[in-house]
């Protein structure tokens, strides 16, 4: 158990958590976005992250920090917290990132986490090797060894209060990534990474990352928190969440900025496009695109309000990290309420690469549904994905459970007033069939439209299915409401159909 973490609420794999972080004497609710803060160039000044946006975490390099002998005799006498004005937590990267760049940094595990702990970092990382997607398996498992040994000279460090980060490796290997998180789990480390994100990241590789993720989870203890390296674009966050990430750091709202990139949950907007800004943040309240672009060839001066004193590029960046934060605390409630899966169907239908995130996450119902409440609020049936939703699966493997007569009736219709079976049962797409008396308890309250699609008869077929599996000797006749041939198809054939349109004809 790792009494430094702490789950209060969970929804599908994602939860609301409190991280202790003792050496900076906060604690940090998570979902937690953690900007990237450069020490070099500082965009947003992190007493305004606090401030204004609420940032409780930021993460810097101190691998960059060590490197400039500008800054770095500054920061050793003064500490990172008062180098930087940010009086919450602060994680440290250890170089890792420049080693994957460049493929060599001159510093070992014990030599950064020693300096880590001199400028007063609150979470360090160890020298891992971020193995990138794609990669020959026997290259995966080398670096992944190396990673191992990252981590144990980790162990050894002197760290005092400070917590430190075992990042789990493995490519594109989910048997490796799983491995690799049993091993993260073994050690007396604080925070587990899943790393090397930022390849499948760029290139919208989203499927792929939910892979990463569960693959890891599976390896992981239950209560570990799991940082997602590179991850911050609105429009994934909460399909991370839902996988089970807890921690988010990302220099995307600078970087994009700089390219000119408006972010917002349905993707990234190019600032010189735009005629309108879609968002009510301080930003886009007081300045128009046109007014932006007519900043960007200028030494800044937005004139009066949010923007005095900043260039375009600084407002961008401010816009990203509004946007950015309010979809986190949306995340929060949606968890809170018990419907974050239907935020993350939301999210799928503004970008085809969130939709092939969402279903691989469904591949991994059986997962999700293993810490999904039994109880929440309404399940809305908005696409043919929620029939692949835990709650789905939960209704079917509960089957087994209920008490069936010889003869039942599962109809979509109301009860017949004169009929000779013992029983009649709902059937509602697409959980099933289910007694009459559970019609007002969750899941079976889900509003569900009345032209119900293929997928959600399919699985009520399936329920039917499992109903009969674990009562063959009952005889059960199903009143449809005019199923698809597919939907039928999956009806066992001891079971007499009769298609409800066609009754009186």
């Amino acid at each position: 158990m790792r009494d430094h973490f702490e789950i209060r609420d969970h929804d599908a794999a994602g939860r609301i958590g409190r991280l202790e972080v003792p050496r900076a004497g906060v604690t940090v609710e998570t979902p937690a976005l953690l900007p990237v803060v450069n020490p070099n160039v500082l965009t947003v000044e992190p007493r305004r992250l606090a401030e204004e946006f609420g940032a409780e975490m930021l993460i810097t390099n101190s691998y960059i920090i060590r490197s400039t002998d500008r800054i770095r005799h500054r920061v050793l006498e003064e500490g990172l917290h008062e180098f930087l004005g940010f009086d919450g937590a602060i994680m440290t990267d250890s170089g890792s990132f420049q080693l994957a760049e460049y493929g060599d940094i001159d510093v070992t595990t014990e030599e950064i986490i020693e300096f880590q702990r001199a400028i007063g970092s609150d979470v360090a990382t160890p020298v891992d090797v971020p193995t990138p997607p794609d990669v020959d398996r026997e290259r995966a498992e080398r670096e992944l060894a190396t990673t191992r040994q990252a981590l144990a000279d980790a162990e050894a460090a002197e760290t005092g209060e400070m917590l430190v980060n075992a990042p789990v490796q493995g490519s594109t290997f989910p048997d490796l990534r799983e491995e690799a998180g049993s091993h993260a789990s073994a050690t007396d480390l604080d925070v587990f990474p899943v790393g090397a994100m930022v390849p499948l990241l760029n290139s919208y590789r989203y499927a792929e990352v939910v892979e990463a993720v569960r693959a890891a989870k599976r390896g992981l203890d239950p209560d570990a928190p799991v940082h997602l390296f590179g991850a911050g674009h609105p429009m994934m966050l909460a399909l991370a969440v839902a996988a089970g990430c807890d921690l988010f750091d990302s220099a995307a709202y600078a970087l994009m900025a700089r390219d000119g990139r408006y972010l917002t949950v349905s993707g990234t907007e190019h600032l010189e496009e735009m005629e309108y800004f879609p968002c009510s943040c301080p930003v886009c309240a007081e300045h128009t695109p046109a007014e932006l672009r007519e900043m960007e060839g200028s030494d800044g001066g937005g004139g009066n309000g949010a923007g005095a004193d900043r260039s375009a590029a600084e407002l961008l960046a401010e816009h990203n990290l509004h946007v950015t934060f309010e979809e986190l605390r949306r995340v929060k409630a949606a968890i809170r309420s018990g419907n974050l899966l239907q935020l993350v169907d939301r999210r799928a239908r503004g970008h085809p690469a969130m939709l092939d995130g969402l279903r691989t996450l469904l591949d991994h119902a059986d997962e999700l549904e293993e810490t999904d409440p039994v109880s929440k609020d309404a399940f809305f049936y908005t696409s043919h994905e929620s029939a692949r939703r835990p709650e789905v699966r939960r209704h079917h493997d509960r089957l087994s459970r209920l008490a069936v007569p010889d003869r039942l009736l599962l109809t979509e219709s109301d009860a017949p007033s004169n009929h000779d079976y013992d029983a009649v049962w709902r059937v509602k797409p697409p959980f099933g069939p289910f007694p009459r008396a559970l019609s007002e308890t969750y899941p079976l309250t889900a509003e569900v439209p009345e032209r119900v699609d293929g997928a959600a008869q399919v699985a009520a077929a399936e329920g039917v299915a499992s109903l009969a599996g674990a009562n063959p000797d009952t005889a059960i006749t199903l009143g449809h409401d005019d199923w698809a041939p597919r939907a039928l198809d999956a009806v066992p054939d001891g079971i007499e159909t009769e298609n409800l349109r066609h009754l009186g004809r």
